[in-house]
């Protein structure tokens, strides 16, 4: 099993002790720099560490953040609710993989989503991407990988804030959502892994949410 694995799926092999200890570290010290309230200093990379090595465990905490913020407004994300992944009227996203969907396909939400965190958990599981093993190194294309996982888990972002908020304020998960939202956003502009054409949907959003770390 990959030592990046989601948290939400079973463990299946021991790791290596070292690579072990390798991402425990990276994670408690991003835990214990989140802990201080200051998100800008939670996402710069620590002294001396591999930076293919910080973007990876943050990948996964990431999803797993996402995965679990998608998973309190599902009985309102239905196909019969949002037959189309959107973040608005302006901003439709159809899913495309290598493999059933070879052409862009317009699915309904639930199914994009689901799509969505399929891949990118394939991604993680990947050893040829995200190596567990101690001397292997990751790929030359690494960074780009990231890029692409990070400019879909946005996609969901966008979608609980355009078409959700209402039900995440009634459900009191708005400071929780924003957050996670601010915490990846500033973490996406300090190793510049999303154009920002693809952030317009919460252009606004994003504005303020940067001004407001500076403060």
């Amino acid at each position: 099993m990959n030592q990046y694995r989601s948290s939400n799926k079973p463990k299946s092999a021991k790791k290596p002790a070292s690579s072990l200890q390798k991402q425990y570290l990276l994670k408690e010290y991003a835990e214990q720099t989140l802990g201080s309230g200051n998100l800008r200093l939670a996402v710069h990379l620590p002294d001396g560490e591999d930076l293919n090595e910080w973007l990876a465990v943050n990948t996964v905490d990431f999803f797993n953040q996402i995965n679990m913020l998608y998973g309190t407004i599902t009985e309102f994300c239905t196909p019969q609710d949002c037959p189309v992944m959107s973040a608005g009227s302006k901003y439709e996203y159809h899913w495309k993989d290598e493999g059933q969907f070879k052409k862009p396909a317009r699915v309904s939400a639930p199914v994009y989503v689901d799509h969505l965190m399929s891949w990118v958990q394939s991604q993680l599981d990947n050893e040829a991407i995200f190596p567990s093993k101690i001397g292997v190194e990751f790929p030359s294309n690494f960074k780009s990988v990231i890029n692409a996982i990070f400019r879909r888990l946005f996609r969901v972002y966008a979608h609980i804030y355009v078409i959700h908020f209402s039900v995440v304020v009634s459900l009191g998960e708005e400071a929780h959502l924003n957050t996670s939202f601010k915490h990846f956003i500033l973490f996406v502009k300090e190793f510049q892994l999303i154009e920002n054409k693809e952030l317009a949907p919460l252009a606004d959003l994003i504005d303020s949410l940067l001004a407001q770390a500076k403060n």
